[in-house]
């Protein structure tokens, strides 16, 4: 088996809810664009077509002021599970998968490159660790509201 290690970022995180309330998070439209993205970024949704095939669209207006445009198609979705998309461009594969702690909910989430080279450029390029860090943060104060 060969590893995908040097082409991936990774987070993951113990979250202070139940897995049917952090999966909502997820699956609602109307949630994830409260907590979606970096520090500064708010978020409009297009299209949310939660299942196998379906489509993502949604804008991210950056700090910045300007627009990000992101396409993505769901590849996997089961529920209280599995949360996985691939994103059109840049192109890359993330999975998030849930498993039930009692009350909290530990969420492991990858984001899989095609290359180290084009891994490496969206980190240095959008400072994309902390951002997904920053995401998760954003996530658990989403949930304690």
């Amino acid at each position: 088996m060969v590893s995908t290690v040097d082409r991936e970022m990774h987070i993951d995180a113990l979250l202070d809810a139940p897995i049917s309330v952090v999966w909502q998070a997820w699956a609602d439209p109307a949630q994830i664009v409260q907590w979606w993205g970096p520090n500064g970024f708010t978020n409009t949704m297009q299209t949310f077509d939660l299942r196998e095939g379906g489509e993502w669209r949604f804008t991210m207006h950056g700090p910045d002021g300007k627009d990000y445009l992101n396409k993505s198609e769901f590849l996997d979705v089961i529920p209280e599970r599995v949360f996985k998309f691939e994103h059109s461009s840049p192109h890359f594969i993330t999975t998030v998968l849930f498993e039930a702690k009692g009350n909290e909910t530990h969420i492991d989430w990858t984001m899989l490159f095609d290359s180290k080279e084009m891994r490496d450029a969206i980190v240095k390029a959008a400072n994309a660790e902390e951002g997904l860090k920053q995401n998760i943060v954003k996530l658990k104060t989403f949930l304690v509201k």
